[in-house]
């Protein structure tokens, strides 16, 4: 059978401010599920993949706020607790719709660790924001008395940054592979995956930081030999200069077109559509066939040709 990863957005599964709760989020990916088991139904063998930012922020808010009676909760253990989660509300929605169906499916969520390199250069520059907002004073106590990283964020207050480094590896990569090949549906390397880093020794440890989502699910893509690369994201189809007066949308783009627009800069936000493109054009340049770019309510859609954005090698 064709093979497809597809990548969910983590907010996606949180349809705006007044819909954040645990419940909500299940019923976001109740809808989504409902798209994916109809392109299982259709044929296709299917990986998922996920986002967890906003998720993992509601945990460090807890943890921060709870802090003066229970220990907080590292930020690698913050990426697992989220698979699991996440992976719940996904693999539950999935296995009563396949029942529903009859469709002979099986479903299985794996936690997954994601090896980085210790000497990525995103460790000398900690760029992504994590957790709550602290007044200058609360950011220099936590930099000095327990080693964070702050950054002062455009004026709104100080938070914590970590490193975004890139994934190397994918631990459990032949478990994911034997689920697979087994014809189970399988949920990996959520949230980018739990980041670690071996000792010289090869022993691994979990560090704090955050995967890019979207460049670690084109890394799973090329592994297992996906023939698809489909990234469910919050627009219908990918935008030129998206935003602005002279905003196009786009149905196809080339491999070549969209590393020259990359290369250009400008054409695509840096905090939503450019890591994306960027997955794409690894996913690509590994041997990949093509990828496609759309939102939840549009999988099907999108995968008969009618909407969303494709792009080909």
């Amino acid at each position: 059978m064709p093979r497809v990863v597809i990548a969910i957005g983590g907010n996606s599964l949180i349809p705006d401010a007044d819909h954040t709760s645990v419940q909500d989020q299940y019923l976001a990916a109740a809808e989504t599920d409902d798209h994916i088991a109809s392109l299982v139904q259709a044929g296709w063998d299917v990986a998922i993949s996920h986002g967890n930012g906003p998720q993992v922020g509601f945990i460090l808010r807890r943890s921060e706020m709870a802090s003066s009676e229970l220990h907080e909760i590292p930020l690698d253990y913050c990426g697992a607790d989220t698979q699991g989660a996440i992976g719940y509300m996904l693999q539950q929605n999935l296995v009563n719709d396949f029942r529903q169906r009859g469709i002979a499916k099986s479903v299985a969520t794996l936690v997954t660790q994601v090896e980085v390199d210790a000497n990525d250069p995103a460790f000398a520059n900690p760029s992504k924001p994590i957790g709550s907002f602290m007044d200058e004073a609360q950011a220099i106590h936590r930099r000095d008395d327990e080693g964070w990283d702050v950054k002062e964020d455009a004026g709104r207050g100080w938070r914590r940054v970590v490193a975004s480094p890139k994934p190397m590896r994918i631990v459990e990569l032949d478990v994911i592979k034997q689920l697979l090949d087994a014809g189970v549906v399988t949920i990996a390397v959520g949230g980018g995956g739990i980041p670690v880093v071996a000792d010289e020794n090869g022993d691994l440890r979990g560090i704090a930081a955050v995967i890019d989502k979207d460049l670690a699910s084109a890394l799973l893509a090329s592994q297992v030999d996906a023939d698809l690369l489909l990234i469910s994201t919050a627009v219908e189809k990918v935008a030129l200069n998206f935003g602005k007066e002279n905003e196009e949308w786009v149905d196809q783009f080339t491999l070549d077109e969209v590393k020259q627009y990359l290369a250009e800069g400008g054409h695509f936000a840096e905090g939503s559509m450019a890591p994306k493109m960027r997955a794409v054009v690894q996913f690509l340049e590994a041997g990949g066939k093509e990828a496609l770019i759309t939102n939840p309510q549009n999988l099907e859609r999108a995968m008969a040709g009618e909407t969303g954005t494709r792009i080909v090698a």
